[in-house]
């Protein structure tokens, strides 16, 4: 335990931004797999899933929970599953 009350701050800080991105990565990981179930069983509302889920990568990656690449690289693979 740190003893410097900046440092102990620090700790507090970050348990925070810690939660708040396991909320971020779990509602898109969740938006995604929502809409790869609709895609699998050929859903009428896979393409409003897909705008969502892509929405929620969105989020997550300007919030800096995904890279830059990963976020195109996970929205190009929805595409290519919407497609198909």
């Amino acid at each position: 335990m740190p003893n410097i009350k900046s440092a102990k701050k620090r700790v507090k800080v970050i348990e925070a931004k810690t939660l708040q991105n396991r909320a971020t990565k779990k509602a898109y990981k969740e938006a995604v797999k929502a809409f790869e179930a609709a895609v699998k069983e050929n859903a009428s509302n896979k393409e409003e899933l897909f705008n969502e889920a892509v929405s929620k990568i969105d989020k997550a990656w300007t919030k800096g929970v995904l890279a830059k690449n990963t976020a195109s690289r996970k929205k190009a693979s929805l595409a290519k599953m919407l497609n198909k």
